[in-house]
């Protein structure tokens, strides 16, 4: 793939300008301006083509404007795209319908982002402690992991250990105890009487892919089972085919209590997410208890099914699972004096540079000057985790790019 030229279009410059002057300042984006999109590419506002790696954190796993979910889009947003909960819509049954099979849990509960998603997981796991277990009133507990990441809301940054994801923002609820993320022992000693759930990433996105030791999700299952406590897996990022299993939790063979979410719900097209659990935990909630105008829109349910559909039909999870093999190969051949480690699972894959490289923000420069959009988190690691319609030939693409620019 050729070098691109590094100077900054003007047409680009004046889009960058125009946000850096009217909008917050809470992304610091690589200085790229993407007015289209199609698959693996996007193409920026001065025609420039370049293969996405990061399919905006897993939600376009579909891969760019799929014309299967765009067309249910169309179609829908010309009959009806939104009535409220205050009254049934013939698109929401359907969805309900495809997610209990596919997942085998017998209830849903739709919302529109991730984040709220997880907020909801949260309502439900502390109202079935009080219900259900018997926990004392306003002292439900939820473990959650150093490390993790569930969104942005304040109770969920509350629980952050990311200190600038707190920084300014408290007072923050109580009711979460916090633990290193991939310690059994550690699970099991934080366990009270009132302990009502684990909230748990199987990989954990935002870290920088970092998988726990083998058989973690096992143990989990363990202690919950064994302690009346419930299993919440947040695979906003991590679910819907990226691993290369429909969900990421089935490489331990588990199954959770509750299971959240998100992103590829849609395939990028339209914001959907769900909490979903069988009825002994979903029915703690009553007709007023919890809701959302949007969610469950028969616009965004119609495009959730088709988002469903095309993962299975076009066996897009065989894809990631084949491909993300492929990739791990290479990748374990690559001799640089940067890379500290690889890993990941499937079509999600963190390179962690050794402190000494300078940062990970400069290789995604590079990497985008030669047409592949990486994005750096937790400022050492690359994080590659593209659509999963990528081809192998598109991959090795990419795979030869990041090869250059880390050998250099």
């Amino acid at each position: 793939m050729a070098s691109r030229d590094t100077e900054t279009p003007s047409r680009t410059a004046a889009f960058l300008e125009r946000e850096e002057r009217l909008g917050a300042h809470n992304y610091h984006p690589l200085p790229i301006v993407v007015s289209r999109a199609q698959g693996v590419y996007v193409w920026d506002v001065d025609g420039r083509r370049y293969l996405d790696c990061l399919a905006a954190y897993s939600a376009v796993n579909q891969g760019h404007c799929h014309p299967r979910i765009t067309a249910a889009l169309r179609e829908q947003a010309e009959r009806v795209t939104l009535v409220s909960r205050a009254f049934h819509n013939d698109q929401l049954g359907h969805l309900y319908e495809v997610l209990t099979d596919m997942t085998g849990f017998s209830r849903v509960l739709p919302m529109n982002t991730g984040a709220e998603a997880v907020e909801t997981a949260i309502k439900a796991a502390r109202k079935w402690g009080y219900t259900r277990k018997g926990i004392d009133r306003d002292r439900a507990e939820i473990v959650v992991f150093d490390g993790n990441f569930h969104g942005r809301t304040t109770a969920i940054v509350g629980f952050s250990s990311e200190p600038q994801y707190r920084d300014g923002f408290g007072p923050f609820p109580a009711g979460f105890r916090r633990v290193p993320f991939g310690d059994a022992t550690a699970v099991a000693a934080a366990i009270t009487k009132s302990t009502c759930a684990l909230l748990v990433e199987p990989i954990q996105g935002e870290a920088g892919i970092v998988v726990p030791p083998a058989g973690f999700l096992r143990e989990l299952r363990t202690i919950c089972d064994r302690e009346r406590v419930l299993l919440m897996v947040d695979e906003i990022q991590s679910g819907l085919g990226r691993t290369g299993r429909m969900f990421c939790y089935e490489h331990d063979g588990v199954r959770p209590d509750v299971l959240i979410l998100g992103k590829a719900l849609s395939g990028g097209v339209y914001p959907v997410s769900a909490m979903l659990a069988d009825a002994a935990v979903m029915d703690v909630f009553r007709p007023g208890d919890h809701g959302s105008t949007y969610g469950g829109n028969p616009l965004g349910a119609a495009v959730a099914v088709a988002a469903l559909q095309v993962l299975v039909e076009e066996h897009m999870v065989e894809n990631a699972a084949a491909l993300g093999a492929h990739a791990f190969e290479r990748l374990a051949r690559l001799r640089s004096p940067h890379v500290k480690e690889v890993r990941g699972k499937g079509l999600w894959i963190g390179i962690e540079l050794h402190a000494r490289a300078g940062g990970a923000r400069r290789f995604c420069e590079q990497l985008m000057l030669r047409g592949v959009l990486c994005k750096e988190t937790h400022e050492h690691v690359i994080r590659l985790a593209p659509p999963l319609v990528i081809t192998r030939e598109q991959l090795d693409e990419v795979l030869t790019a990041i090869e250059t620019v880390l050998r250099a």
